[in-house]
């Protein structure tokens, strides 16, 4: 039996579905049950706990040989040291009257000197407290986390899409040694079963030691962006969380501590991992190049009706981002089956047009044609009937579920690459249905951001008289065939 913690987080999340392909019983600690009741279904056992509450974790350890501890508090509006340290002691003491053989620990490298940050302090005391147990503990201690969705790799990405000149400080040039998501999961995997004397600190890191700097260069290589870093010779954390909170995601708080935490280098002196571990982490341009595509093939896999509001009610979005992305998406409920309402979707484009705001449409075009792009004259194979792979206009069908699903990702000339979507979801409780369509921009550097919100209010009116438009060709078209 496997315990683990911060199965909702970035890493644990990634794991959890590893440990059970691998056959493990797994069991889920977690304040908040309901979050992952859909986990049951494949197995997994949910149990209410907190770390920071010594009676709730009684049950919980009951018959655990391995517990893996992926706890953190520094996203804390309080004193995140303290809660980590209180957090380790319960956890420390429940594993010992539980008998759990072995905890397996992710921590942070870093030299243990006075100048080491708060951050990076307080992971390797969790490590300490955690041998206080009886248990066998295996803690790993790793630099920056290459993977869509990390911290670090996010900030990286947010920094270099969204500025074409950055003023670097000197935490810029900290040399560090990241390590892809999918081999730091091989090593949480392996340190379960790994034969060692007692408790070990094992210190992993991809091949590569590098600087932000040099993470950020490869990165916008790969994305074909060209970039100016200025370096200047101070930014205090302060002051860098702040910036970072103004052009990245990251919230100014997490981004104090994190910035603080960059300044230190985090590489690997200690190279007794590659003797107990039979793994070879890929380096830094193949791990950029894997998350690249993991974030496409997540993308292409996404139905946005699949989202739902807190009420329940299907979530609409205008110009959010996600990942690299800016998404606008917004919903029509008619009360025709998921057939009628896809009808109209079903013939866009070509002789029928767009619905709303043709002139546009064919001014786009032009101007297309002018910067040497296709324009809108290749039209469409058929007038109903659609193949993945077909030319529609100056889009190109890239997927599509009959009555149910059409992709359509942009050929014409944008600083960037774009979709438009429609999808259909029926709604049971009164036979109509939901159309939802979603336009989705994956800007070039800061001339695609630019693009994006210079057009931003006509996209706006075109998507909104779209929707509005199909919604009542469907309606129309069921009332014709009605009579």
């Amino acid at each position: 039996m496997i315990l683990l913690t911060g199965a909702t987080g970035y890493v644990g999340g990634r794991l959890l579905p590893r440990l059970v392909e691998q056959g493990y019983r797994v069991r889920c600690l977690t304040r908040r049950p309901e979050a992952m009741a859909e986990q049951e279904a494949s197995g997994v056992e949910i149990a209410a706990g907190d770390v920071l509450d010594r009676e709730s974790l009684d049950e919980p350890m009951r018959g655990v040989d391995t517990a893996i501890y992926l706890v953190h508090s520094m996203g804390a509006s309080g004193d995140f040291e303290a809660e980590d340290r209180q957090a380790a002691e319960i956890f420390a003491a429940a594993a010992t009257a539980a008998g759990v053989r072995r905890i397996v620990y992710l921590g942070g490298l870093g030299e243990e000197t006075p100048d080491l940050s708060k951050h990076l302090r307080s992971r390797q005391e969790v490590g300490r407290i955690l041998c206080r147990s009886s248990a066998e503990v295996i803690e790993l201690r790793a630099s920056i986390v290459i993977g869509s969705g990390s911290l670090s790799y996010e900030l990286v990405r947010a920094l270099v899409e969204r500025l074409p000149i950055m003023i670097c400080p000197k935490w810029v040039r900290a040399r560090a040694q990241p390590i892809a998501i999918e081999d730091l999961l091989e090593y949480l995997l392996a340190a379960i079963s790994v034969e060692t004397d007692g408790s070990r600190v094992f210190e992993i890191g991809g091949p590569q030691q590098v600087s932000y700097g040099d993470i950020m260069r490869e990165y916008a290589r790969q994305r074909g962006l060209r970039r100016w870093m200025i370096p200047v010779p101070v930014l205090t954390p302060y002051l860098s969380s702040l910036w970072l909170g103004l052009v990245t995601p990251i919230y100014a708080r997490v981004g104090k501590k994190l910035v603080s935490s960059l300044r230190n280098p985090t590489v690997v002196t200690d190279d007794s991992a590659g003797q107990a571990f039979d793994i070879e982490p890929r380096d830094l341009p193949a791990a950029i190049s894997r998350a690249l595509a993991n974030e496409d093939r997540k993308f292409a896999l996404t139905r946005w009706s699949d989202a739902l509001g807190s009420s329940g009610e299907p979530q609409e979005w205008g110009g959010a981002v996600f990942g690299s992305r800016i998404v606008d998406s917004r919903t029509a409920t008619v009360e025709v089956s998921a057939a009628q309402a896809f009808a109209p979707i079903q013939r866009i484009g070509g002789q029928q047009g767009w619905y709303y705001g043709s002139w546009l449409w064919r001014v786009r075009g032009f101007l297309d044609l002018l910067v040497g792009g296709i324009g809108v004259r290749r039209g469409r194979r058929h007038p109903v009937d659609i193949r993945v792979g077909d030319a529609l206009d100056f889009w190109r069908v890239e997927r599509f579920e009959q009555d149910r699903l059409l992709r359509l990702k942009a050929e014409m000339k944008v600083p960037g690459r774009a979709w438009l979507e429609f999808d259909v979801d029926t709604q049971p409780e009164n036979g109509g249905s939901i159309i939802r369509q979603t336009a989705v921009f994956d800007p070039h550097g800061f001339l695609g951001l630019a693009y994006w919100y210079v057009l931003y209010p006509l996209h706006n009116l075109v998507f909104a008289g779209m929707l509005r438009n199909i919604a009542r060709a469907a309606e129309r078209d069921s009332s014709a065939s009605a009579k």
